[in-house]
């Protein structure tokens, strides 16, 4: 199985982690069998700015599952989302987007 992921890059800059959290959750309901999965999190530790995986066999259809979700969140404002259409090895094919 061709393992694609999401990487999404965020300033974050809450006082704690219960709206990071809450979001892995949502996306975990949103996300349908077989699509993928929410791997977790990096978090700076002054909780400044982080990262967030998810992998499944479709980058595509995995943003569709999570992105209305994302887009809605305000700490994604300004993240980039990195869908990587591959394993994790030089050439191969990536897009990035800005949420607004």
């Amino acid at each position: 199985m061709i393992e694609h992921a999401i990487v999404i890059a965020f300033d974050y800059g809450l006082p704690d982690l219960s709206a990071l959290f809450a979001l892995e959750e949502e996306l975990e309901l949103l996300i349908p069998p077989g699509v993928g999965e929410v791997d977790g999190n990096e978090i700076a530790v002054d909780l400044s700015d982080g990262s967030l995986y998810l992998y499944g066999p479709d980058a595509d259809a995995l943003w569709a599952a999570i992105s209305p979700a994302v887009n809605a969140t305000g700490f994604m404002r300004g993240a980039t989302v990195r869908l990587r259409y591959g394993p994790p090895e030089d050439g191969v094919r990536e897009v990035l987007h800005r949420i607004q």
